[in-house]
């Protein structure tokens, strides 16, 4: 069998999750005898050396209008549906105030536009112009032989927001257990807290800065700036104290190191579907804050400390209530149980071979 996995242009301009699950999703596929293939959106894609189509983001369904009738092959796309409905409406300064009087979907619209008329990305299909948002999503997932929420959370939110038939298998998130292996014989930073994110405003570091600042601890903030959050960034700059720093974005490679470290992992973001990073800090040993939005909850259930993101109160109160226990190893057990990449290509080629033989 033979799959492209067709992904956003700016996959690796731009990395985040979705770059890592694609990546590590291909390569345990390779692994086990499938060939899998990245292409980007914006490529010419020859659809006829492929099987199946595996698409990512139904955020993004431009691209997939596109390719997937072009093709006309069968396709199942990872939906990894992040709402930023609350950010959008809420928390966002300038222009972005006018989100707050807009539906979801017609926010979505005008950002994919906006990208598109700047030159900051491709748009790959001309009707979606004129279907919008809502109607290019209700048509995918029509047409969809199937779709890979990352939890069952996630597809409940598909299922609500776009009522249609469609068949899913969930595919979660997860860990590579060969590179993130803990040593059990190291020391942590006791005051060490890390988040490792794109900094944007979903996120939130804006609110966790405020939280930690001149506090005990000592905030390691590792990620990029978006490319269309500069300002955001330079705000985080501005009022950080000198117990916050920042990183560029890192390759997994060089994140072990500073995961072994730390003794808490935190991202109070506006909402995520899964945190992967999350993930990876707790198979190195660290204690999660994660925020009370979103469907991280199903990964992490009682073994995480929740915060609420427009707090810094209870950002902080999380914080050092996670600093001040000791680490769950059935958290440990748990992940390599169930949230690996080799797991995920193991549901993932279960999907495949349900679609083929359809």
């Amino acid at each position: 069998m033979k799959v492209a996995f067709i992904t956003r242009s700016t996959l690796y301009t731009v990395p985040g999750g979705d770059t890592v699950q694609a990546v590590q999703t291909a390569r345990y596929l390779t692994d086990m005898g499938i060939m899998a293939e990245i292409k980007l959106s914006n490529e010419v894609i020859d659809y006829t050396q492929y099987d199946l189509l595996h698409f990512f983001n139904l955020t993004r369904p431009a691209d997939i209008l596109y390719h997937s009738k072009k093709a006309g092959k069968p396709f199942v796309v990872s939906t990894i549906l992040v709402n930023y409905s609350e950010y959008d409406k809420y928390h966002r300064k300038g222009i972005g105030v006018l989100f707050g009087f807009l539906p979801t979907d017609r926010i979505e619209y005008l950002k994919t536009i906006a990208r598109w008329l700047l030159g900051k990305d491709h748009l790959a299909s001309a009707d979606y112009v004129w279907k919008g948002q809502r109607k290019s999503i209700i048509e995918i997932l029509n047409r969809a032989a199937m779709i890979l929420p990352n939890s069952t959370s996630e597809y409940q939110r598909i299922a609500k927001a776009y009522p249609c038939r469609v068949k899913h298998m969930i595919v979660p998130n997860g860990i590579d257990s060969h590179l993130f292996r803990r040593n059990f014989s190291a020391k942590k930073k006791a005051n060490l807290v890390l988040c490792v994110a794109r900094i944007e405003g979903i996120k939130n570091q804006l609110n966790l800065i405020r939280a930690l600042n001149n506090t005990q601890f000592n905030l390691v903030l590792i990620g990029s700036p978006a490319p269309n959050q500069k300002d955001y960034y330079n705000q985080c700059l501005k009022i950080a104290a000198s117990n916050i720093s920042f990183i560029n974005h890192l390759p997994q490679t060089e994140l072990v190191d500073y995961y072994q470290q730390a003794s808490v992992h935190i991202l109070p973001s506006w909402f995520e579907t899964t945190g992967l990073s999350s993930i990876e800090a707790a198979a190195m040993g660290c204690n999660v804050v994660i925020t009370d939005k979103g469907d991280a909850k199903e990964y992490f259930g009682a073994h995480a400390f929740y915060c609420d993101p427009a707090q810094p109160k209870s950002i902080l109160a999380a914080v050092e209530e996670a600093s001040n226990c000791r680490y769950n190893e059935n958290l440990h057990e748990m992940i390599l149980k169930r949230y690996t990449w080799k797991q995920a290509a193991i549901q993932t080629l279960k999907a495949y071979q349900q679609t083929i033989t359809v």
